[in-house]
């Protein structure tokens, strides 16, 4: 589960880099819970290509990840925001980010 999470994280930040047809089988996949067998039959192809191209969205998605460091980043300002005091320096810079 921890890892869908993460992968959804990344779709969050980077999926606009992704071509449309790689979105969509993303989405399809993870949003609206679909296999890997109606994936295959809604666009007319086997199982294995629909499972191959998953691996190379989620490729794409830990390698941009791995250059910009968004989610890490995000993290990291995340607890951060834990500890500053002041509610409307917190909103502001949350707005910034969120």
């Amino acid at each position: 589960m921890d890892e869908v999470i993460y992968y959804n994280q990344l779709y969050d930040l980077y999926g606009q880099l992704l071509t449309e047809k790689q979105q969509e089988y993303f989405e399809n996949y993870y949003f609206n819970n679909l296999s890997l067998s109606e994936m295959a039959d809604n666009y007319g192809v086997s199982r294995n290509a629909i499972h191959k191209q998953l691996k190379i969205v989620i490729d794409k998605l830990e390698h941009y990840e791995n250059i910009l460091q968004l989610n890490d980043k995000l993290k990291k300002l995340e607890l951060v925001l834990e500890k500053i005091n002041n509610e409307q320096i917190c909103k502001e810079i949350e707005e910034i980010f969120y």
